[in-house]
């Protein structure tokens, strides 16, 4: 019993995965900008020992249930931030704690968007 892969077949499948990996990379590059609710908020966001964080330098921290999402839209745990300054849009709950957060790329923090210390006035 031959359990090999005959090495035309494997060029061919070899082939068939190069193709699917660029594929979506020019998908990756090709999606719209992401579109944020109207009522996100601008941020600096460092988190010191999850759920505790700072926003623009005031203390604050994330909802239990909080999401966090990077450049590409994919969730990162909040523990993989820990003592990183980072550009953020967030949104409030209705406590006051910070519930939905996306991490900018330049061009999205090159945007005006309000920061919390402008609504204050």
């Amino acid at each position: 019993m031959n359990r090999c892969i005959p090495s035309r077949r494997r060029r061919q499948l070899l082939a068939g995965l190069v193709l699917l990996a660029g594929a979506g990379t020019a998908l990756a590059q090709s999606l719209p900008p992401r579109q944020f609710p109207a009522q996100a908020l601008r941020g600096t966001l460092v988190v010191l020992q999850p759920p505790v964080i700072t926003m623009d330098g005031a203390p604050a921290r994330l909802s239990p249930g909080s999401r966090i999402r990077d450049t590409n839209s994919m969730l990162v745990l909040s523990a993989a931030l820990v003592n990183r300054e980072v550009t953020v849009n967030y949104t409030l709950e209705p406590n006051g704690l910070v519930h939905d957060v996306w991490i900018l790329t330049e061009a999205e923090a090159a945007l005006k968007r309000p920061r919390a210390a402008d609504l204050k006035n």
